[in-house]
């Protein structure tokens, strides 16, 4: 049968040096009976200071001493409490309070779900103080509780206790994952589960110093073979936890490197130095001592001094002055003199600091076939497994195995927030929303609702509050956040309407037009978050002619350039003629439902140079003077007109690109003769017995004298 069908607790140090597996039962007396155990070390190094290097070396130890217990003692053994050494140790103090209004008397599954609260708290705590994304990169190894308080009033039990308030003050321990995680993967290799994880420190100061002594100032080392773990006691409860990452190794290499020692063959000298006046051992070339122990011991005195010295700063750093005394347990407490110096160096009496072995245990009963300090740390960890146990349950979360605690009866959503995964994120999150003014009026468009997630527990759906056995595989996955907004003009128009006009005798009905951010655009353009969108009927002739698809480039006013003399000149004209109710009219002329339009091409007269020429170019002089009392103007000068250089009349009509060329040239100065040519009178008709007379200003004349503007010319016969 199994150790779970006995209420046995199978129990293993996994230590640097060697492995202990024992298993354990307990009494009606609540004291523990050990059933019987196994040992064995490691063939090589693979473990250092405590942290596991080579995972199957250590499985394959496990397993051996597994095997040898289960054919001695005719169990099957499954289930396994282990212990972590301090190596890497993370402390977090933590306080924790519950509302118990109402709930009855307090039970210990309740105290312990309080408790385990609390070391929760503080794991986030931590990972938060170390910049850790994931909080689970953290294991508990163990804790220990401070106080319990009861409605403000610290209390010794809350057990069966009433109240408004429970409260718990803890100091928990934390490992890195790495750490645990090779711990798990050895045990998985030997076919084990780890039942439950404490502190090597803790597991021995359960045992060697109960509750009723932890008033007293006590430092417990466990000192093994990679680390020596430190815990704390005074004021009734453990204060402190920590390591110093030295130990028995530093001093089993001093005698290798001495004397040139294998590392097993320097172990097993150093074991004996304690227990022998003289000891006999070979180096690596063969060549045998035979030395006083007190010789060897000399040889190595610096190292012990060295991990004294280590072990009293630790101590002094964490209790802040010298404790009331020492208790040294583990294999390396046995190193020579190492109990005199740390008394020296705390400046104690040299029996304040004692080596403590399995005698001093008073909770176990037949453990005489267990003796020695090395044996206090297993027998300590089936009492933590079963006084102050840290269970975790291992659930496999998309495929990867997660340890939670075992607080109570687990739930999926447990499993989800002990992963660190937010339960208001299960829910993709809505789109993202986008608002657009649509005539001058603002517009929310909602982005679309986010998915829901997937969620299954062994390959079934499941909800949140569904319970989770061991081995049991959640499959997890967010919903997916929803699209962003997205409209176009069609979507947002409200009750379309057409404006109907008839165009060159055919009936229309014509649709509204759209402008984005005043921009002609289509109905179906989708949009851009905060744009202007315009739905308008058309306005005017040039939209019902875009509308009606027969607007043209040519309909708009056509400019034509040309020159004069140089100069740059533009006419504008239109090709097109457009006439509303028989009215003409231009392109941005206004438009109403019921129009009559008509519009047809129309042939263009382009105007005469004469039109287009400027005043100032104009530039033909005369003579003006009065002739028989009408006035007349007598030319005194000549215009020439070149178009692209060809000669042409000022008359003729100007085109597209033309290079006009306008020269004046000054005639001879006008005689009195000149103004017959501007005159219709018959001026050379005599009449008998008359004579001929010409005047300039009153004065007798000749046709052949000059005139000028503003004389006076007179002709008759007298």
């Amino acid at each position: 049968m199994s150790e779970e069908q006995t209420n046995q607790i199978f129990a293993l140090d996994i230590g640097t040096r060697s492995v202990v597996g024992l298993l354990v039962e307990p009494d009606a007396s609540g004291k523990f009976r050990l059933l019987g155990y196994e040992r064995e070390e490691h063939v090589e190094r693979s473990m250092l200071d405590g942290q596991i290097h080579d995972v199957v070396a250590v499985a394959d130890v496990i397993s051996r001493v597994k095997q040898r217990l289960e054919q001695k003692l005719n169990v099957k053994l499954t289930h396994v409490a282990v212990a972590a050494a301090g190596r890497s140790l993370h402390t977090q103090r933590m306080e924790t309070a519950r509302d118990i209004t109402g709930t009855g008397q307090i039970t210990r599954n309740d105290i312990i779900a309080l408790e385990l609260t609390a070391v929760q708290q503080a794991q986030h705590i931590l990972a938060e103080q170390n910049k850790a994304n994931d909080f689970t990169q953290y294991y508990c190894a163990g804790y220990s509780v401070v106080n319990y308080v009861l409605d403000g009033q610290i209390i010794g039990s809350l057990i069966d206790q009433r109240g408004h308030e429970a409260k718990v003050d803890v100091i928990a321990t934390f490992l890195p994952r790495v750490v645990v995680d090779s711990l798990v993967a050895a045990l998985k290799r030997a076919g084990l589960e780890m039942l439950a994880l404490t502190l090597e420190p803790i597991a021995a100061i359960n045992v060697l110093v109960p509750s009723t002594m932890r008033r007293l100032n006590v430092a417990l080392v466990d000192i093994g073979a990679g680390t020596s773990d430190i815990a704390i006691t005074g004021e009734g409860t453990v204060s402190a936890y920590g390591m110093v990452p030295t130990a028995g190794d530093e001093i089993t290499d001093a005698l290798s490197q001495a004397y040139l020692l294998d590392f097993n063959v320097a172990e097993e000298l150093k074991r004996r130095l304690s227990a022998e006046d003289e000891v006999i051992f070979s180096d690596i070339l063969g060549m045998e001592y035979q030395c006083p122990s007190t010789e060897v011991i000399e040889k190595i005195d610096a190292e012990i001094q060295q991990l004294a010295s280590l072990i009293s700063e630790r101590i002094l750093a964490l209790n802040g002055k010298a404790p009331q005394a020492v208790m040294l347990i583990g294999g390396g407490s046995l190193t020579p003199n190492l109990t005199r110096k740390v008394a020296e160096l705390l400046d104690l009496p040299t029996a304040r600091v004692a080596v403590r072995g399995t005698e001093a245990i008073q909770t176990f009963t037949d453990k005489d076939e267990l003796s020695g300090p090395e044996f206090v740390t297993p027998l300590g960890i089936a009492v933590a497994a079963r006084l102050h146990p840290i269970k975790y349950l291992t659930v496999y979360l998309n495929d990867e195995p997660l340890r939670v605690f075992d607080l109570k009866e687990m739930t999926v959503g447990d499993v989800l927030l002990y992963a660190g995964i937010d339960l208001k994120r299960l829910h993709g999150r809505p789109g993202l929303a986008m608002t657009v003014h649509i005539n001058g009026r603002m517009r929310m468009i909602p982005g679309e609702h986010g998915s829901a997630p997937t969620l299954l527990l062994n390959g079934e759906a499941a909800q949140l509050d569904a319970t989770v056995q061991p081995e049991d595989q959640i499959t997890f996955s967010a919903g997916k956040d929803g699209e962003a907004a997205s409209a176009r003009p069609i979507d947002l128009a409200d009750n379309v309407d057409t404006l109907d006009v008839t165009l060159n005798d055919t009936p229309l009905s014509l649709s509204p037009f759209v402008t984005i951010n005043g921009e002609r655009s289509e109905w179906d353009m989708l949009l851009n978050d905060r744009d202007e969108v315009t739905i308008h009927l058309p306005q005017t002739l040039r939209d019902v002619l875009s509308a009606a698809g027969q607007l043209r480039a040519e309909m708009d006013i056509q400019k034509i350039g040309f020159t004069i003399n140089g100069r740059t000149m533009t006419y504008a004209y239109c090709p097109y003629a457009f006439v509303i109710n028989g009215e003409s009219v231009t392109l941005d002329d206004k438009i109403h439902r019921g129009d009559r339009i008509m519009f047809d091409r129309q042939a263009v007269k382009l105007p005469s140079i004469q039109e287009m020429l400027p005043t100032e170019e104009i530039t033909e002089l005369a003579t003006t003077i009065t002739f028989n009392g009408k006035v007349i103007r007598i030319p005194s000068s000549e215009t020439e007109v070149l178009m692209d250089g060809e000669r042409v009349e000022m008359s003729d009509p100007i085109h597209a690109n033309a290079e006009i060329v306008v020269k004046v040239r000054f005639k001879r100065e006008p005689v009195f003769s000149d103004a017959f040519r501007y005159v219709d009178d018959n001026l050379h008709a005599s009449e008998l017995g008359k004579t001929l007379v010409t005047t300039i200003n009153g004065e007798q004349a000749s046709f052949q004298d000059p005139v000028n503007t503003g004389d006076v010319l007179e002709f008759r016969w007298e």
